[in-house]
């Protein structure tokens, strides 16, 4: 019955397995032919070597751009007001545009694929004068933001225990708050002093502190020594009225950021009455387009990865099968003898295959070592680093998991060969060939 050949072919293969001849033979088979069974064991673990440490410089590549923006919305982006480049109803080219506060609103209305409108208004970026600052017998000139809450839902801030960032009451109270930098801090307080209910002085005017922000690198142009006030008092004390420097935005998940970009400005022109084929009526920067590229590019590192490696891989394992195929003809008459004894062709087959699963694994097993040994020193000399956009290069275990089925895969249908030829021998002639 079909059970009963079933459990007969699992017993021949648990023998052929856990059979000492059977080892023997295999590893005397190997001895014979050193050199050219080395040479070709190389050139399989190569290619799960190329596969290994591409991969997993690709992951960290990838890994490095997730933590510089992992504290910033994917799918954001920032707008500004520029000047007109041409002419456009009764308008001069030339003409300096201003957003406006009432903007956000007829964006969300506009382009309903925006998640968050933040407008921004700043002193001492972009060419302004920076703010002076001081504290009791300390100051010096910092930068000076005035945001809405919530602008954090676009850029993270991170702040230091006791203190917390601006809410939605010190904007409607216009209160003079303020949160810090860390350098800010360190230049206006001493070591041993809470500055978190303690008051500075910006532009003339008391501010209480009540936090202190942990810089993140990778945030666009601010730094350690930014401080934020709410937006409304921002606007009471440099008399900005209802006008933004920029707005940061940021779009769903889900949308294609690109395409917001494009109606944002077309939504802008419109409201502006601008050309609509002008194009430096306003300045943009999409952080979104280049998390994308970045996506894009670390892709394109993991296919290169998997087509050279496997590429690399098959020519090994064709060279396993051409070692197997010598060893076969040289092993004629001993073949040839095991059959006149009994042997059936499923156990030399099992035999021929099972060597060149072996030597297939054995390779992939070495190559993962040496790939993930190569990668651990890359770790050890990128793990303090900051500026760059590189960390913790890593292989997933379902790529390696994969990368061992496919070798003994490969091991097998390419010992497929070598196997049916040693069974193709007849006992007769083996015996008869000197």
């Amino acid at each position: 019955s079909n059970k009963t050949h079933r459990s007969t072919k699992r017993r021949i293969m648990f023998k052929i397995l856990f059979d000492r001849d059977t080892w023997q033979e295999i590893f005397g088979s190997i001895q014979k032919n050193r050199l050219r069974t080395i040479v070709t064991i190389v050139g399989v673990l190569w290619g799960i070597f190329i596969y290994i440490t591409l991969s997993g410089a690709a992951k960290g590549l990838d890994n490095g751009f997730d933590r510089q923006f992992e504290n910033v919305a994917i799918n954001s982006m920032f707008l500004w007001a520029q000047n007109t480049s041409k002419p456009y109803g009764g308008f001069k080219t030339g003409r300096s545009l201003q957003l406006k506060i009432e903007d956000a609103q007829y964006l969300y209305n506009r382009v309903p694929e925006l998640q968050y409108i933040a407008p921004r208004n700043a002193r001492g970026i972009f060419g302004s004068a920076a703010p002076s600052v001081v504290r009791k017998n300390k100051g010096g000139d910092y930068s000076i933001y005035g945001d809405y809450p919530i602008f954090t839902k676009i850029a993270t801030k991170f702040i230091y225990d006791g203190g917390r960032f601006i809410n939605q009451a010190d904007i409607d109270q216009e209160r003079k708050v303020c949160v810090i930098g860390e350098r800010t801090q360190s230049e206006l307080f001493e070591d041993n002093e809470n500055p978190i209910g303690d008051y500075i002085r910006i532009s003339g005017v008391f501010f209480q502190v009540i936090g202190v922000h942990k810089y993140i690198p990778g945030g666009g142009f601010e730094s350690d020594s930014d401080i934020f006030i709410p937006f409304t008092t921002f606007r009471k004390l440099y008399n900005t009225g209802d006008r933004v420097n920029w707005f940061a935005l940021a779009a769903y998940d889900d949308a294609d950021i690109l395409a917001v970009e494009e109606k944002v400005k077309v939504a802008m022109r419109s409201k502006y009455n601008v050309h609509p084929e002008d194009e430096r009526a306003f300045g943009s920067f999409n952080l979104g387009e280049i998390f994308n590229r970045v996506i894009g590019f670390s892709k394109g590192m993991n296919l290169l990865s998997l087509i050279v490696g496997i590429a690399t891989i098959f020519a090994g394992i064709i060279g396993i099968g051409n070692i197997l195929l010598i060893s076969v003809r040289e092993r004629t008459k001993e073949l040839g003898i095991r059959r006149a004894l009994g042997a059936t062709p499923k156990e030399v087959r099992s035999q021929i295959i099972l060597e060149s699963v072996f030597l297939s694994l054995t390779s992939g097993i070495i190559g993962i070592v040496l790939g993930s040994f190569v990668l651990a020193i890359i770790n050890a000399l990128t793990a303090s680093n900051t500026t760059f956009p590189y960390t913790n290069p890593t292989v997933p275990l379902s790529y390696i998991a994969a990368a061992l089925i496919l070798m003994i895969t490969l091991g097998t249908l390419i010992g497929l060969i070598p196997a049916q030829r040693a069974v193709s021998i007849k006992p007769i002639d083996a015996l008869r060939e000197e």
